[in-house]
């Protein structure tokens, strides 16, 4: 029999399935080109222009990471989106470093890298023990938390935020939600984020939380362009900065990949880590060139993964299919658009818990007792969750600081590993029946402790 990640399940569920996804990446997705055309001050025009391009990339991008093209691909069930990770950077070299041909170049550059550091990535799989990886997925749902809050309360800037009609709201596609998965036949339990999302929608137009009065003024067709905004300019400096956001999405990536892997019962393997990483710097070449930004694996979708158990990378192809048809069709990402900010909150409480979850599993695998795994999963977790809960914490650190500590994905990602390293695989001390001090190696996530015993016992 197949394994449950290459069945192809019924049309009618692909879509439905398919369009769920999307609904739980689509607020995260268009976020970023929102926020670099703003503080770029780009006219409507070009704001739109950003997203339809975004929501193309996004969907092919997408349908490459699951269907996979020879080396490219970790055919899994991965949605691709815009990485936050790089939004400080393109912010700075767009408003003061040359524009958009800047950050285009720059992309360009960063992507390339990562398609030849892919191989050098997959080698450090080795580095990804249990207390490792499930400290990661662990920190990844808590640092989503705060963005499903975020919307719950009406979206960031909004003029209402956090009224009680807001929070009301949420709660109930919260409660529609798990109200679904408990009650309902297994084959609605599995769409129920999506039945959330459509019944909160249903709420909230007649209670005057949206209406698609835009939706009217979209146009049908949009096709993107290459280096629509102009050709691309190589900056020093720019390339840099990028580079260095390249790193981190790549480490913030390989969490998503190993989190997935778990969830879906298919452990990612060093080749499978490659090919994965080698698909996400192409995409983000493609970003360059079609006027958009660096990709990565969407976490938010990792949590949906694990919420409903539908384990099919198809029904994520099929989720790309859908975003390509935004991309090309803006009067379809209009609609989308419209759902208001509570109603992704509610659903959003779930997928992101869904992941912290996940992460809990995994590290109920690990060995704590005379271990030093715990100092590694407390420290690991602090490190990561400091930026989410004190987002100014390194503000007056250098550029580059930030860049990799801003991000409470990577902070606890790369502290997990160093202090994976430091405790489970260094040389240690361990005191001897008599006192004495003697080295003690640590090969694995246990500490092996050896007692010193006479040379009559030993023989």
């Amino acid at each position: 029999m197949k394994h449950p990640v290459d069945q192809v399940p019924p049309a009618r569920q692909l879509v439905a399935f398919g369009l769920q996804h999307v609904l739980a990446m689509y607020a995260g997705a268009v976020a970023v080109p929102l926020i670099v055309g703003g503080a770029m001050k780009l006219p409507p025009a070009d704001l739109a222009y950003l997203i339809t391009a975004d929501l193309l990339v996004c969907g092919i991008a997408t349908l490459i990471q699951c269907v996979g093209v020879w080396r490219f691909g970790i055919r899994l069930p991965i949605v691709q989106g815009c990485t936050f990770a790089a939004v400080s950077p393109m912010v700075l070299i767009g408003t003061t470093g040359g524009g958009l041909p800047a950050i285009y170049g720059a992309v360009i550059v960063a992507g390339l890298a990562m398609m030849l550091l892919a191989p050098v990535f997959g080698r450090l799989l080795t580095f990804f023990p249990p207390v490792v990886t499930g400290t990661v997925i662990l920190i990844i749902g808590l640092s989503l938390l705060p963005t499903a809050g975020t919307w719950a309360a009406g979206g960031s800037g909004a003029e209402d935020f956090g009224e009680p009609k807001n929070i009301a709201l949420a709660a109930l596609v919260l409660v529609i939600v798990l109200g679904v998965q408990r009650f309902a036949p297994p084959a609605l339990s599995r769409i129920a984020v999506l039945i959330g999302i459509v019944a909160g929608t249903a709420v909230a137009i007649p209670t005057g939380f949206t209406d698609f009065g835009a939706v009217g003024d979209a146009n049908w067709v949009g096709i993107s362009t290459p280096f629509h905004f102009g050709a691309p300019e190589f900056h020093g400096a720019a390339i840099v900065s990028m580079l260095i956001v390249a790193l981190v999405t790549m480490t913030e990536t390989t969490g998503d990949f190993i989190a997935v892997g778990e969830m879906t019962e298919r452990p990612v393997d060093r080749r499978a880590l490659a090919d994965g990483l080698r698909a996400d710097g192409f995409s983000t070449v493609l970003g360059g060139v079609f006027n958009t930004f660096p990709y990565t694996a969407f976490a938010q979708n990792v949590g949906l993964v694990g919420m409903t158990k539908v384990r099919s990378r198809w029904v994520v192809a099929v989720a790309g299919g859908i975003l390509v048809l935004l991309g090309l069709l803006p009067k379809l990402g209009a609609v989308i658009a419209a759902i208001p900010s509570p109603v992704l909150g509610g659903a959003g409480l779930v997928m992101f818990g869904t992941v912290a979850a996940s992460g809990l599993r995994t590290l109920s695998k690990v060995e704590f007792e005379g271990t030093s795994n715990l100092t590694v999963v407390a420290v690991s977790v602090a490190l990561g969750i400091i930026p989410v809960g004190v987002p100014t914490i390194y503000d007056k650190f250098p550029d580059w600081f930030q860049t990799v500590m801003h991000s409470g994905i990577s902070a606890g990602c790369l502290t997990a590993i160093v202090l994976n390293l430091l405790f489970n695989h260094l040389p240690g001390k361990a005191t001897s029946a008599n006192g004495a001090v003697e080295p003690v190696g640590l090969p694995g996530s246990r500490v092996e402790n050896t007692v010193e015993q006479p040379g009559e016992q030993r023989v």
